[in-house]
C-alpha cells in the first residue's frame, strides 16, 4: 500500500519536478501517486530558457525545485487518471508532452517485473536521468513493487548488496565495461535507449553481464519489447510499409499540449485506424517471432535511387580499426538526391581514417553504392542524456535526423 508523504498536493495536480536524481524523488513520486496527481519531470540539466519553455507549455500547478515547493498561479490541472506527463526524448525537434495513465504505468511495471522474474525483495539501481521514461520507470518499479531503490552515479555501478536489477543505455554500459566494473552480480541489466550493437553484446556476455535489450517509446510507456518479444499484454506487428506498430494497455492517452482547449488527444497520425501505435521505426518479425528493428523510417537515405540504412553502414564502419565511434546520415546532393555522410571519432586523432579507406571497407561489405561520400572527423558525437546522437548538431539536413524516442525500460 502506497502512503503519501507530506506534500500539499490536490487530486489532479500537475507536479513539475526540476531536481537532480536522488532520494527526494521517491518521496515525491510516492506522494503524487497516492494523491492522484500527475508527475512531470523537468530535466535539471536543461538551460534555463529551455526549462522555462517546457514549464510554460505544460502549465503545471505545482513546481518542486532546489528552491522549494511552490504552487503556481494559472496552472492547469490534469484528469486524475493521468499518472505521468513525460517530455519525449528524441534527438531533435521540440519535445512533446506525453500523458500516460496510471493504468498504463501499472501495466508496464507489472509486465516488466513478471518478465524479469523480479519480486518485492529485488532492489533496483537508479543511474539514468529521471526526466526520461526509462529512468523514471526504475523509480516507479521500486515504488509500486515496494522494493529497495539505490541511487548511484554513472561511475559507480557495482551492484549493492540485495540489489539485483539496473537499467542502462548502451553508451553507459560500454563505459562501465571499459572501466572493468564487475556487473556479474546483477540478475539482469535492462538495456534500452536505442538498441545494442552486436559487438557490445558480445563484450557484455564475455564479462558475465546478463543483458535484456528492450525496445519502446515514451508513447508506449518505455520499453515493452524484451529481447525481441512483447511483454505480457503487449502486441507487436509490422505494417505493409514495414513500420513497427504496438498495441496493448501501456500506450499513451495523448499529449498534454494536444490542442488549445487543453484536452489531451493523440494526433491522428500517431495511431492506426484500429488503435495501434505507429512507432515510426522500420522492422520485421523473424521466423522465431522476435521483433527486429532496422532503424527510423526517417533515417533511410535514398541516394541515386538506392535505399541505404545508416545503421548498416555504421556497423560496418565500427569494424575499421581506426574508428572509435561514428554516426551516418544523409545530406542533400544535387547529383545523387542525398549523399551518405559519416561522422567519425578516430581512435588516434593524429592519424584519422581517410574517406577512401572507409569507402573501400563499406564497399567490400555492403557494396560501393552504400559507401559514404563525405567524411567528418570529430572529437566526439553530441548525444542526448540517453546516449542518442544529435544529428542536427552534425549538420544533418531534413530527412537525415533521428526523431525516435526509444525508451529504457
Amino acid at each position: 500500500m502506497i502512503e503519501a508523504v507530506p506534500l500539499r498536493l490536490r487530486r489532479g495536480d500537475v507536479v513539475a519536478v526540476r531536481l537532480p536524481p536522488g532520494e527526494a524523488w521517491r518521496g515525491i513520486a510516492e506522494s503524487a501517486w497516492a494523491g492522484e496527481a500527475a508527475l512531470l519531470p523537468v530535466d535539471h540539466r536543461l538551460p534555463e530558457a529551455a526549462a522555462q519553455d517546457l514549464v510554460s507549455r505544460a502549465e503545471p500547478t505545482v513546481l518542486i525545485s532546489a528552491s522549494g515547493w511552490h504552487r503556481l498561479p494559472g496552472g492547469r490541472s490534469a484528469d486524475a487518471s493521468i499518472g505521468l506527463i513525460i517530455p519525449t526524448s528524441g534527438s531533435s525537434a521540440r519535445p512533446r508532452l506525453v500523458e500516460l495513465t496510471r493504468h498504463a504505468v501499472e501495466a508496464a511495471v507489472s509486465a516488466s517485473l513478471a518478465a524479469l522474474e523480479a519480486d518485492e525483495a529485488d532492489g533496483w539501481v537508479s543511474c539514468l536521468p529521471l526526466a526520461h521514461i526509462g529512468g523514471l520507470l526504475v523509480v516507479l518499479r521500486s515504488l509500486l513493487a515496494g522494493s529497495p531503490l539505490v541511487f548511484r552515479q554513472s561511475d559507480d555501478l557495482l551492484p549493492p548488496a540485495g540489489v539485483r536489477f539496473i537499467a542502462v543505455v548502451p553508451t553507459l554500459l560500454a563505459r562501465t565495461l571499459d572501466a572493468g566494473t564487475d556487473l556479474g552480480g546483477y540478475a539482469a541489466i535492462v538495456v534500452g535507449g536505442g538498441g545494442m550493437e552486436d559487438g557490445l553484446a558480445r563484450r557484455a556476455k564475455a564479462a558475465g553481464a546478463r543483458c535484456v535489450v528492450t525496445y519502446g517509446l515514451t508513447q508506449s510507456c518505455g520499453g515493452v519489447i524484451y529481447d525481441g518479444l512483447p511483454l505480457p499484454g503487449v502486441s507487436v506487428r509490422t505494417s505493409d510499409a514495414g513500420e513497427v506498430e504496438l498495441g496493448g494497455p501501456t500506450l499513451m492517452r495523448g499529449y498534454r499540449d494536444g490542442d488549445a482547449g487543453g484536452k489531451s488527444t493523440p494526433e491522428q497520425s500517431d495511431f492506426t485506424a484500429d488503435g495501434w501505435l505507429r512507432t515510426g521505426d522500420a522492422g520485421w518479425i523473424d521466423d522465431r517471432g522476435r521483433l527486429r528493428v532496422r532503424g527510423r523510417l526517417d533515417d533511410l537515405i535514398v541516394s541515386g535511387g538506392e535505399k541505404i540504412w545508416p545503421g548498416d553502414v555504421e556497423a560496418c564502419l565500427r569494424g575499421h580499426p581506426g574508428v572509435a565511434d561514428c554516426a551516418v546520415f544523409g545530406r542533400h546532393d544535387a547529383t545523387w538526391g542525398r549523399r551518405v555522410v559519416a561522422a567519425v571519432v578516430p581512435r588516434d586523432p593524429d592519424a584519422p581514417p581517410t574517406l577512401a579507406e572507409l569507402r573501400d571497407r563499406v564497399g567490400a561489405v555492403l557494396g560501393r553504392h552504400r559507401a559514404p561520400r563525405e567524411l567528418l572527423i570529430v572529437g566526439s558525437l553530441p548525444r542526448t542524456g540517453l546516449g542518442k546522437v544529435r544529428l542536427g548538431s552534425l549538420g544533418a539536413g531534413p530527412g537525415g535526423g533521428r526523431l525516435g524516442d526509444d525508451g529504457v525500460s
